[in-house]
């Protein structure tokens, strides 16, 4: 009684057909692929890491790990199509005609699990784009220039943008069987629309062609653009970051960026300094000699200072100012860094006031000396 029951229900019809079991099986198919795809990902990952471990980083553990998770998806679409081999569609051409699903239905079942296949492929290709960056990093990274670094991400965007597109008409086209030209028809009107709300960002676009062709600055260089002084940190299709001085990160439009004066000052062979240094008029002659021949002796024990004969530091007693006596400086630091730059004139002046100090030579600063005459009347 209970092994008959239990019969019937395995064989109770839920779709013209198509018994219980037979969408039982169906579920056991797609756990199963499911489960498969997980294991053949696990091994491929770890075959690809342990290759990595003793051999390095190849072409080969580099395309393993690309494979991984598409070849999931690729056995989850396999076990998909299977599922298809065990229900029973409707067949008008057999004898006598077989009831079971609609054959609309079987062909939309085929089309998902195409569709499905060409999806993992095209991730596949999606994730293989990888390989592609790491080998542009090798050649990059072995040239002078920084800016060519940047086009990295910008090849991998493009790459992975028009495998996406083409995957995607594809699958629209020849699999779901849609009409792609009255699709891209209207994409191309709204596309009109579309251009005319991003000028601004095709701009961008085009300034940022602009700046990789001419380029004006290369990453990690200090450079002044408007008010914004600071170091380019990163170079995009649409904007330039750029790290301030004080620490915040201004993002300059490419545009904008491509139509302004902009100075460089990565590209200076030196960093030149000139200062006047006061001392009183208390000094002398005497004084001001013995002034200009320390801070010459001084610079001159500089070693990030520039000795060449057209570029040597210059030191002279200049001008007779209102309160003091005026000695014009001036020197040239190298190499091109901001803040050795900072630290050698630190150097300089602690030294200065060292030796003006031994020498009894005083700075002088803005002094006012104001003459009472007396009432002699009084």
């Amino acid at each position: 009684m209970l092994a008959s029951t239990v019969t019937k229900i395995i064989n109770y019809e839920i779709i013209k057909g198509n018994a219980i079991w037979r969408f039982a099986l169906v579920l056991l198919i797609i756990l199963a692929a499911m489960a498969i795809g997980r294991i053949v990902r696990y091994a491929i990952d770890l075959y690809a890491q342990q290759r990595k471990g003793k051999k390095g980083v190849s072409f080969l553990t580099l395309f393993l790990e690309c494979i991984t998770k598409p070849t999931s998806v690729a056995i989850f679409a396999l076990g998909f199509y299977l599922c298809k081999l065990c229900l029973v569609f409707e067949d008008i051409t057999a004898t006598p005609a077989i009831s079971g699903i609609s054959s609309t239905a079987e062909a939309g079942w085929t089309k998902i699990a195409q569709a499905v296949i060409a999806i993992a492929v095209a991730y596949g290709l999606y994730r293989m784009v990888d390989i592609v960056e790491y080998y542009l990093q090798q050649w990059t990274s072995k040239t002078k220039t920084k800016l060519d670094d940047m086009l990295v991400p910008v090849v991998r965007k493009s790459l992975r943008i028009t495998i996406a597109i083409v995957s995607a008409i594809y699958i629209v086209d020849n699999i779901l069987e849609q009409n792609i030209q009255s699709i891209l028809l209207g994409a191309g009107v709204g596309g009109v629309a579309i251009a005319l709300a991003a000028k601004d960002t095709i701009a961008n676009f085009f300034g940022s062609i602009t700046i990789f062709a001419d380029r004006p600055f290369q990453v990690d260089e200090l450079v002044k653009i408007g008010e914004h002084l600071g170091v380019v940190e990163e170079v995009g299709f649409r904007s330039t970051r750029i790290r301030t001085l004080q620490g915040s990160l201004v993002t300059v439009p490419n545009s904008t960026l491509v139509n302004s004066a902009m100075e460089n000052f990565g590209r200076r062979p030196f960093i030149r300094r000139t200062s006047s240094i006061t001392i009183t008029y208390d000094s002398g002659s005497n004084g001001a000699k013995k002034a200009v021949e320390i801070i010459k002796d001084v610079l001159a024990q500089v070693p990030e200072i520039n000795i060449d004969s057209e570029k040597q530091p210059r030191v002279y007693f200049d001008n007779f100012n209102d309160w003091s006596l005026n000695i014009y400086m001036s020197y040239w630091v190298k190499p091109v860094d901001f803040w050795l730059y900072k630290e050698v004139n630190e150097r300089v002046n602690l030294k200065i006031m060292e030796r003006f100090e031994q020498e009894k030579i005083e700075f002088a600063f803005p002094t006012q000396t104001l003459y009472v005459k007396k009432d002699l009347t009084e």
